[in-house]
């Protein structure tokens, strides 16, 4: 019940999620959203939901901050990167941060005056982490950070970024020397480099990011020296499962935009949604998707309870994007041509679909083929995988 409230009173004041048409396409042109929303969002409680109070987040649960992207999901509204900020980057400074680093950054990423990212990607490594060249060498008490990040979403307006750096290369295996570091805006040698021109989320903004002899103070490393890729794959369930739940969310988004299109469209005499074949498909659409929400609603329940594995959130995230693939793909083919123009919400949730499942988030741990790999040893034990930092 109070999670039905909640999702209610938010529907009322989220104007912020649900963006005019006009803001909407400036939003899109500017390849950004306003700081502002993000300020918005943090006085309406949006930001930071799960996070505890005594940390300076909100202090609800799991559920409450799924509302809010189920919620964002359901507003077609790609632009806001609140659940990388509030989903991603809090839960790494709550988990690993020292208690100066959580006072520091939590308050102010719950009031949305603090704008986070995660950098992990590297344009010649790509996902695979165990290839990034990143580094951080000691100087002194210091560190001295050189490198260069790309498709970092909230990249260009964060104001504090995770990044991902080798700062050993002594250990026993290259993903045992990894490190991460807080590197704020306007750090000497941090360079935001150029807005990325994406082919969907076109208000997402996504950047390039460099490092130049970044020289960090001590305090700048989050948790323990050489064990960022231990936080990495302890994130990941959550991380899954976040995505699994946008999937599943877009996915019944596009169905009711498709659904309500065909009841009113007509061609040969009456609505489409009086045709039998239209009603087979869309049965068999709302059949896909609510067996997936049940799924997805089930990890969720697991997640919250702490009992979640990480080829369970594997599979909810591989089958949930497939599920999104083909639901996209049959809800444009019922638009018909005006599924293809811009101005139609199924045509921008497409878009948004191919970046994110085949960009943006195969960089935040969601392709389809990186789903299948975690799965892989949980169907066969024998088969022993090299290291779940391949499946970031």
């Amino acid at each position: 019940m109070a999670a039905l409230l909640f999702r209610g009173s938010l529907r009322l004041g989220v104007g912020l999620c649900a963006p005019c048409p006009l803001r909407s396409a400036r939003w899109e042109k500017a390849g950004e959203v306003s700081r502002e929303l993000w300020e918005k969002a943090g006085k309406q409680g949006l930001l930071g939901i799960n996070t505890e109070e005594h940390h300076g987040g909100v202090g609800g649960d799991l559920y409450s901050a799924a509302v809010v992207w189920e919620e964002q999901s359901y507003s077609n509204c790609t632009g806001p990167g609140f659940s990388i900020h509030s989903n991603i980057v809090m839960p790494y400074i709550t988990s690993y941060g020292s208690e100066e680093q959580i006072k520091r950054f939590i308050p102010q990423m719950t009031a949305g005056k603090c704008i986070g990212a995660i950098a992990m990607t590297e344009p010649s490594s790509g996902s695979d982490l165990k290839g990034i060249r990143t580094n951080a060498k000691k100087d002194g008490s210091d560190w001295i950070l050189n490198g260069s990040k790309v498709f970092i979403s909230n990249g260009w307006l964060c104001d504090v970024v995770l990044v991902l750096s080798v700062t050993s290369h002594e250990t026993r295996s290259p993903s045992h020397g990894f490190s991460f570091f807080l590197v704020e805006n306007g750090m000497k040698g941090f360079i935001k480099g150029r807005k990325l021109q994406k082919m969907g989320l076109k208000a997402q903004d996504t950047a390039e990011l460099f490092f130049e002899d970044v020289r960090l103070p001590a305090s700048a490393l989050l948790g323990e020296e050489n064990r960022g890729f231990y936080y990495a794959r302890q994130q990941l369930s959550q991380e899954r499962l976040l995505i699994a739940d946008f999937g599943v969310s877009a996915s019944e988004f596009m169905f009711e935009e498709t659904r309500n299109y065909v009841k009113q469209r007509k061609a040969f005499g009456k609505t489409l949604g009086h045709m039998q074949t239209v009603q087979h498909k869309l049965a068999e659409l709302k059949t896909r998707i609510c067996v997936t929400r049940a799924f997805v609603d089930s990890c969720l329940q697991l997640h919250e309870e702490k009992r979640l594995d990480p080829g369970t959130a594997a599979m909810a995230k591989y089958w949930a994007s497939e599920v999104q693939n083909s639901v996209a793909a049959d809800c444009v083919q019922l638009h018909g041509g005006w599924g293809y123009m811009w101005e139609y919400p199924i045509s921008k949730g497409v878009t948004g679909l191919l970046w994110r499942f085949r960009g943006r988030w195969s960089l935040a741990c969601v392709t389809r083929v990186a789903g299948c790999k975690v799965v892989r040893p949980w169907l066969f034990p024998q088969v022993q995988v090299l290291s779940q930092i391949c499946n970031l």
